[in-house]
């Protein structure tokens, strides 16, 4: 096993302890797909009839009244009625412990009552006699080992050994019986599931279709419900399994609706709950998913306030389920609870999908939803004088310039920004310290068309100064915010300019007449224009006929940048400031959500544009942190990271200053802005 290895971090997330050892895994195939139900998992859920054990409540999990006061994940936890017990996991350098902790989360209350002999995390918990026993897990490698601990006289011994040496395995209970479900030997994913009354003597009672490693497990009656996990392959499942211990009968009765593992499960009121995990890329979820273990029949329930993995959960003898610790895009000390609510007091946000349309693209197929993001990323990594195209697990897939490419026509330096046009046909770039605009053709990378002259900045036709958003026009054409020419330059279809908003160099602000340094100017469907002026920090809509709608100074703005409308009406900018920050505001300026940390790994240092995207995401360009990240507005957490916080670089997973960024959706869609009309490019003309 590996102290890291079975969470897969990829390179492109932060992560502590990286140093730690890891095991070899064999990666021979495996006879059940990612997949059971053959279908592409997306992030949603879609709204059913409840399960029967929930046709009149359900649950939702909030955060308790106190965390924990130092994170940790991969540990174990029991309840004996009075007290929360939790031991070893990994800490937040990510060694291994063997701390027994008692835990209150009604009073916060926390005291360390012994050790166990071993060190361990990714182990299975239960509470047997009054003991707490540990089954397996390990540190470096996976052990056999079955530990246990006597609240009683705080002492712990090792009692016997499992079957095998066993890590990621999960653990439920059916009466006074232990089971123990999957997991991993060192060498394969495990498909047993063994049975125990002492921790001491094991019996085999039921094979899983395949091995399978971090399942979601809870005890329904007398069967066991294991959801989701890891196969042998690496990859994560879907297939959900009834498993009747008394007959070893296991059968097939559904599928989650992402393939997910590093789950937590547990049962209220005959309803199976399969809470938080991580995807086929590795990020946390929010999702709830409610399973009616009758008919495997699946529905959502309220999501996780926060996307959590690898939590060690427990139950108290009222049903309310704790989840403690666990990782979000680090290890975490969050402690989370369930409440029991009435169906019919769920918000709109916990009954239905997320509403797949952008103030440009009003039906976006069920793929919107899929978070990360589903499609291709296109990042202007502008200090590396590049642009990179990201698939959703963070690979690279595309990079200009390239030696296998043609060169640009043009010196390629500075990329500020870059929009994907033609229905992904193409890109748009402003080049703004080169004082050039480009359409480069996608893939092949040839150059369609330029204007301006490199690093020579000026007014005249053929001349663009610091260009900042080079947008498509609707209707035919282009716009872009000549910033230190203080205009907001149009060109048209043929890509010659066309006209203007503000008077050349003059930068005092005074719409539409003057423009105070713009840094933005962001077209919408219907003509009008969000524009961002650096003097006077304010932030406009203009009209197509040049009528100022409003313009607004927005509480906590010092720099604005990029700003973006909002499916609902409200708008999105950026202080391009440290630490930086993301608004949403109102036309009168009222701030309706701001996340501005001003410490730790979710400060942001200069953002320069906040995208919106339909999964309900918000793609922030933290330029001076040398990264793209992905911000869950729910719960104010970073849910995704390309670049490493703070270090510049050229390597897979770094970027330089990061100034721009674009989604292009499965089938040409760009949801994120206005497109040409048609998908065919023209060379010589945008």
């Amino acid at each position: 096993m590996a102290a890291r290895a079975g969470i897969r971090y990829r390179w492109w997330m932060p992560v502590v302890a990286l140093a730690l050892a890891a095991c070899t895994s064999n990666m021979s195939p495996q006879s059940e797909s990612p997949s059971a139900s053959g279908v592409p998992p997306t992030s949603t859920i879609p709204s059913g009839p409840a399960p029967s054990g929930q046709s009149a409540t359900s649950v939702k999990f909030v955060r308790a009244p106190h965390q924990l006061p130092a994170p940790v994940e991969r540990e174990v936890a029991v309840t004996d009625g009075k007290q929360i017990l939790i031991a070893g996991g990994l800490d937040s350098t990510g060694a291994s412990t063997n701390g027994v902790f008692s835990f209150s989360p009604a009073t916060g209350h926390i005291a360390r009552i012994g050790t166990m002999p071993q060190v361990f995390h990714d182990a299975a918990g239960e509470l047997l006699g009054g003991k707490l026993i540990v089954f397996g897990g390990g540190s470096s490698t996976s052990v056999d080992t079955v530990q246990a601990f006597d609240p009683s006289t705080r002492k712990a011994s090792v009692i016997g050994h499992l079957p095998m040496a066993l890590s990621d395995l999960t653990a439920a209970m059916i009466g006074r019986t232990v089971y123990l479900v999957g997991g991993y030997n060192g060498t394969t994913a495990q498909p047993a599931v063994w049975s125990t009354t002492n921790g001491t003597t094991f019996k085999k009672v039921a094979t899983l279709p395949a091995g399978v490693r971090y399942a979601a497990v809870a005890a329904a009656g007398n069967e066991l419900i294991v959801a989701g996990g890891m196969l042998q392959n690496g990859s994560e499942t879907d297939r959900i399994s009834s498993v009747d211990p008394s007959t070893g009968s296991v059968k097939t009765i559904g599928t989650l609706p992402v393939a997910t593992a590093h789950a937590m499960a547990f049962t209220d009121n005959g309803t199976v709950y399969v809470a938080g995990g991580r995807d086929t890329v590795g990020n946390a979820l929010t999702t709830v998913t409610a399973i009616d273990p009758s008919t495997g029949q699946t529905t959502k329930a309220p999501a996780l306030p926060i996307g959590l993995s690898d939590a060690a959960i427990t139950q108290a003898s009222d049903g309310t389920a704790t989840l403690l610790g666990g990782a979000a895009i680090s290890t975490t000390p969050t402690v989370l609870q369930t409440k029991p609510i009435t169906l019919q007091s769920l918000t709109p946000a916990d009954k239905h999908p997320l509403q797949l349309s952008t103030p440009f693209v009003q039906h976006l197929p069920a793929s919107a939803a899929v978070r990360p993001f589903a499609g291709r990323l296109l990042v202007a990594d502008r200090g590396n004088n590049r642009l990179l195209v990201l698939d959703p697990t963070g690979h690279v897939v595309w990079q200009y310039p390239s030696p296998s490419l043609p060169a640009p026509t043009l010196p390629f330096y500075f990329p500020d920004d870059a929009f994907w046009v033609h229905g992904g046909n193409a890109i748009l770039v402003n080049e703004e310290e080169n004082d050039v605009l480009t359409e480069i053709a996608y893939p092949s990378g040839k150059t369609l068309w330029t204007y301006g002259h490199p690093r020579v900045g000026g007014s005249a036709p053929g001349y663009v100064h610091q260009p900042d958003d080079l947008y498509p026009y609707p209707g035919g054409g282009l716009v872009v915010a000549d910033a230190k020419n203080c205009r907001i330059l149009f060109f048209n279809a043929a890509g010659s300019p066309s006209g203007q908003i503000g008077k050349t160099g003059d930068c005092t602000p005074g719409l539409p007449n003057t423009v105070g340094y713009p840094n933005g100017g962001t077209p919408l469907p219907n003509g009008n224009l969000l524009i961002s002026e650096i003097n006077g920090a304010h932030v406009s809509e203009m009209s197509a006929k040049r009528k100022v709608l409003w313009s607004t100074p927005v509480p906590g703005l010092h720099v604005p940048s990029d700003p973006q409308p909002m499916a609902d009406g409200s708008f999105l900018v950026v202080d391009y400031s440290h630490p930086g920050a993301v608004i949403r505001f109102t036309p009168d300026g009222k701030a309706l959500w701001t996340y501005r940390p001003t410490s730790g790994s979710g400060e942001l240092d200069h953002p320069s544009l906040g995208a919106p995207l339909p999964n309900g995401l918000i793609a922030v360009n933290d330029d001076y942190n040398h990264r793209v990240v992905l911000i869950d507005p729910t719960t104010n957490t970073i849910v995704f990271q390309y670049g490493h916080t703070g270090v510049a670089g050229t390597g897979p997973g770094y970027l330089n200053t990061p100034d721009g960024l674009d989604l292009l959706l499965p089938g040409g869609i760009t949801p994120l802005h206005v497109d040409f009309a048609s998908n065919k490019v023209h060379q010589g003309r945008p």
